[in-house]
């Protein structure tokens, strides 16, 4: 039908969220229209379970540079490789699309996550900020069409990119089908003792870092009562602002309540199928794709009212101000004290994370492929 082409440096290469949408997307892409040929440019290829299928399956293409140096081909050279491939549509899946490829006559869509460098720069060294900067906006300005993954971004590349609203299209993404998958009991009962892990506990997902705001987990933590004063179970990683984690789990003696699990990705949809409350207090997000992973696990969800995330999660969840700890702590107590309550936002919540099925998405990203190689056929 169409050979298409995508910078998959994000899907051979990382392993959090940039990563996991690109393959989410690709997986439901081959799942729901495998009569396109994928053509996957990567500088390098990491070997894992997690991009086995791409490397595998016959309907994905895989090239990396032939020479020189991989990041220059990748913002550069990729271009020749995408002529020289027939390639009638070139899919930036994270922020950048080569620089060429208008001129090259290559029609064009870039994904834009986050402009989290922007409206929170405070986060971010000056050196990346200004690359981030440089990048983002040629992508924008130079493709043919913008997918945004929530309307909180659509309006960040509007207010700080100019860019027409027109051009922008908010598509939502998805999470890996394995979350919407429920495990047994036994395999949960397993994953519990392979991590050593409690029958009940509050759950964090998300690098430990001061945007994504742990800090504010443990400080509701301490304003529990005794009775229900879960453990907290944290999944990420992180430097310099793990390390002011670790010292306030110190301070407040809560070295028995708080558990650090690195978890091999598979058994993550168990361990979210089994948490009592999960926690994801950001000052940010593009979307946020924990919050989806939870409520297909059918775990009630406390997040932050601000930027996409009330998107994300839906209006059934507990939305607290990210600085206000007192407001999630309140949330955790009438979760686990009300049974009604709790119930009625797991079965919400599930029903509100149906919109983001990868069917569903899938024929919105084809339309929008198809809607540029018409707009280019009569350009």
């Amino acid at each position: 039908m169409f050979r298409i082409g995508y910078d998959a440096k994000r899907l051979f290469n990382n392993f959090t969220g940039l990563g996991n949408y690109s393959r989410t997307l690709l997986q439901n892409m081959a799942t729901y229209y495998p009569d396109n040929e994928y053509f996957l440019y990567t500088p390098k290829v990491n070997k894992s379970p997690e991009t086995a299928f791409f490397l595998n399956s016959p309907l994905f293409s895989v090239h990396t540079p032939r020479r020189g140096s991989g990041a220059w081909w990748r913002s550069f050279s990729v271009v020749n490789d995408l002529k020289r491939h027939k390639i009638q549509l070139f899919h930036g899946l994270s922020h950048e699309i080569p620089a060429g490829v208008r001129r090259a006559g290559i029609p064009s869509v870039v994904t834009m996550h986050d402009l989290a460098f922007k409206r929170y720069p405070q986060f971010y060294p000056f050196f990346d900020r200004h690359i981030y900067d440089i990048k983002f906006r040629h992508a924008c300005q130079q493709a043919d069409r913008v997918i945004a993954i929530s309307e909180s971004t659509r309006n960040d590349i509007i207010e700080f990119y100019q860019i027409a609203p027109e051009k922008i299209s908010v598509i939502y993404q998805s999470c890996h089908e394995r979350f919407q998958q429920e495990k047994s009991q036994k395999t949960i009962d397993y994953v519990l003792k392979k991590y050593q892990l409690p029958t009940d506990y509050l759950l964090f997902v998300g690098s430990l870092s001061e945007r994504k705001n742990p800090l504010a987990v443990l400080q509701a933590m301490l304003q529990l009562p005794s009775a229900i004063q879960l453990p907290l179970v944290i999944i990420g990683e992180g430097q310099a602002y793990k390390k002011k984690v670790m010292e306030f789990v110190q301070q407040h003696k809560m070295e028995r309540k708080v558990l650090f699990v690195r978890p091999e990705y598979e058994d993550m949809p168990a361990i979210y199928q089994q948490a009592d409350v999960f926690l994801y207090p950001s000052f940010y997000e593009g979307f946020g794709i924990p919050i989806l992973e939870a409520l297909f696990s059918e775990t009630p969800v406390i997040t932050s009212n601000v930027s996409s995330l009330p998107e994300a999660a839906g209006p059934d969840s507990w939305l607290v101000h990210p600085d206000k700890p007192e407001e999630m702590a309140a949330g955790i107590q009438k979760i686990l004290e009300d049974q009604a309550f709790r119930r009625n936002m797991i079965e919400k919540g599930y029903q509100y994370a149906q919109r983001f099925q990868g069917d569903v998405l899938s024929d919105q990203i084809m339309e929008l492929y198809e809607d540029v190689l018409k707009i280019d056929a009569i350009v």
